[in-house]
């Protein structure tokens, strides 16, 4: 099996610290440079006690130079600071990008959601959209997607794809861990105004995976992001990582109102919970990573903590004709990290999930 250098743009903060995690279980990556902005000159064991392998690592400055010379960079920086950087590596250079600036397909949208000029559109590395796994192995330049934005849209992937959702009546409810708010230092992120409480943020339409997750469904039914409508409100809660999304969608009026039968057989059909928990399962067949759960079971953030897994629970609500599927993830792995991991292989050859688990911590 053949060896990739890889550098990390941005090893202090929690994203790339994670990749790194990740890499070091990879039994085809060498790790080369570790680049940092203000921590330049630390070692990394001094911001990731955890990565002992690479304790005495220094971080150098985020440069070309410095990041040049590599099979693979990833790029964990802060919206905005990718796309000068990764302008100037070498196209050969496979270039992952964790950050937002490469996400979006509109210019109009980026400049909305993030008040600055668009960087350009990468390919989009969420292998479980339908076609984009061919589109990541062939690409040099790959931007992943938000960690509120896999969460969401893997709940509603098999529901929109077959055209039993209303996409334009979507309500999304998140529980989210700490980490997703980086490690820089905010009074509201203290342990002190933190720990036995929960605070939503960026109500009202105006967060910045609002867009994304348009774009994700537009691209498996009309191909507008005006489209498809969503509310979606995210809240901090008191645990370190992990996401726990709870959607609902307006089931379509034939496959909520006309008279039961099988869902193969009639697409008009009233789905019960045993016929979504069916077609749910069989969408994710070919994703190891993603267990629909028995029925009347649902996922906790804890059941994946530190692992790529996604799980998954789905029923309907039949008094109000919509569908609920939760939804949880490690926001730092199958989030962020590991879907980097899944798109890092895709484009190098390599099985997808090579050097990542699906097994938990617990307790």
């Amino acid at each position: 099996m053949n060896s990739y250098r890889v550098a990390v743009a941005g090893a202090s903060g929690y994203a790339g610290g994670e990749f790194l995690r990740v890499a070091l279980g990879h039994p085809s990556l060498e790790i080369g440079a570790l680049t940092a902005h203000s921590t330049v000159g630390e070692t990394l064991g001094s911001l990731h006690p955890h990565l002992a392998p690479l304790a005495d690592r220094v971080l150098v400055d985020t440069t070309v130079e410095n990041l040049a010379g590599h099979d693979v960079v990833v790029l964990a920086l802060p919206h905005g600071a990718s796309g000068q950087i990764a302008a100037a590596l070498p196209p050969e250079c496979l270039v992952v990008d964790l950050g937002a600036d490469h996400r979006l397909k509109d210019p109009a949208a980026w400049t909305q959601f993030y008040g600055s000029p668009h960087a350009g559109t990468w390919t989009y590395g969420m292998p479980e959209l339908p076609g984009n796994a061919s589109d990541i192995a062939a690409s040099r330049r790959i931007a992943v997607p938000g960690c509120n934005v896999m969460a969401v849209t893997l709940g509603l992937l098999p529901g929109v794809t077959s055209g039993i959702l209303d996409v334009s009546d979507i309500v999304a409810v998140l529980a989210n861990g700490y980490s997703g708010a980086g490690k820089a230092l905010k009074p509201h992120l203290l342990a002190s105004e933190a720990l036995g409480s929960a605070s939503p943020y960026a109500v009202g339409g105006v967060h910045r995976h609002i867009p994304e997750i348009q774009q994700n469904l537009a691209q498996v039914t009309s191909g507008n992001p005006a489209d498809v409508g969503i509310t979606f409100t995210p809240t901090l809660v008191p645990m370190s990582r992990g996401i726990l999304a709870t959607v609902t969608a307006r089931l379509t009026p034939t496959s909520a109102e006309t008279p039961a039968t099988t869902l193969e057989t009639t697409p008009e059909a009233t789905l019960t919970a045993t016929d979504l928990h069916s077609l749910w399962t069989e969408f994710y067949a070919d994703r190891p990573s993603v267990t629909v759960l028995p029925e009347g079971r649902w996922p906790s953030t804890g059941a994946v903590l530190g692992s790529n897994a996604t799980q998954i629970g789905v029923t309907v609500d039949r008094g109000t004709g919509r569908l609920t599927v939760v939804v949880a993830i490690d926001n730092l792995v199958k989030g962020t990290a590991g879907t980097a991991m899944e798109c890092v292989n895709l484009a190098l050859g390599l099985p997808a999930d090579l050097g990542l688990t699906t097994v938990g911590v617990a307790p």
